[in-house]
């Protein structure tokens, strides 16, 4: 409902400003501080329902109430839930991936053993039947075995954690990156961690010390979209040191 009341309340023209009463003061908000202030609230909202969903183990769902309100946070410059709602993101597609893992890991035994049981039982009937190239079939089923075996591991070792591609990680902080920028210099950065740099140690790039300001850093959709396709093949990716 809050939501909806967005463009209600652009399109009231005559409302320059739109006044909070405080003990004391009275704080003047414009329009644009109006969306952000709407914008906060539907985000908390999505967030609050989000969690309620994960709760109730409805991850699919809750998930999708954290994307809308990660959406609206990004939306708004000075939001502060950010980086709140992508921790909870993270840590709901973790236990997703944990819970599909330990499933698939269970069928994937299941399979092996089932198929080393039909060989076996192929082996006893075809030597049964056979005389005198008793080693020969001896060799092949221990061979066929084996192929068996290799094919069952490499599934395995497909699903298993390991390093997350340098290319795919923020230069300052190593981890994963969820919201990247590139510097005019080609080198790809968090977005909230090099507005920080910005801000609190030099406006220049940490990496190549050249002159660096906000209004240069540009969106890299390429990486974004890349880091995306790695996070859905590797759920386990989203594990928060």
């Amino acid at each position: 409902m809050l939501c909806g009341m967005v463009p209600w309340l652009l399109h009231m023209q005559h409302f320059w400003t739109f006044g909070v009463l405080l003990p004391g003061a009275r704080i003047m908000l414009s329009k644009r501080a109006l969306m952000g202030f709407m914008c906060n609230i539907c985000a908390e909202a999505h967030y609050m329902l989000g969690l309620a969903l994960l709760q109730r183990q409805e991850f699919v769902e809750g998930i999708k109430e954290l994307q809308k309100a990660l959406d609206l946070g990004r939306a708004n410059p000075e939001s502060y839930m950010v980086e709140v709602i992508w921790q909870e993101i993270a840590k709901a597609k973790y236990v997703e991936w944990e819970n599909a893992s330990s499933k698939h890991s269970w069928e994937l035994q299941n399979l092996k053993e089932a198929c080393e049981a039909a060989l076996k039982e192929k082996h006893f009937l075809d030597d049964s039947q056979t005389e005198g190239f008793v080693d020969e079939f001896a060799t092949s089923h221990l061979e066929q075995l084996e192929v068996l075996r290799r094919v069952f591991r490499e599934a395995a070792e497909a699903d298993t954690p390991a390093e997350v591609p340098d290319y795919l990680c923020c230069k300052i902080t190593l981890d994963i990156l969820r919201d990247p920028v590139i510097t005019p210099s080609g080198v790809t950065y968090e977005k909230a961690v090099i507005l920080e740099h910005l801000q609190k140690v030099g406006k220049f790039d940490p990496i190549t010390r050249e002159p660096l300001n906000q209004s240069q850093l540009i969106p890299n959709l390429a990486i974004k979209e890349a880091v995306q396709a790695f996070l859905d093949k590797h759920g386990w990716a989203y594990k928060m040191d």
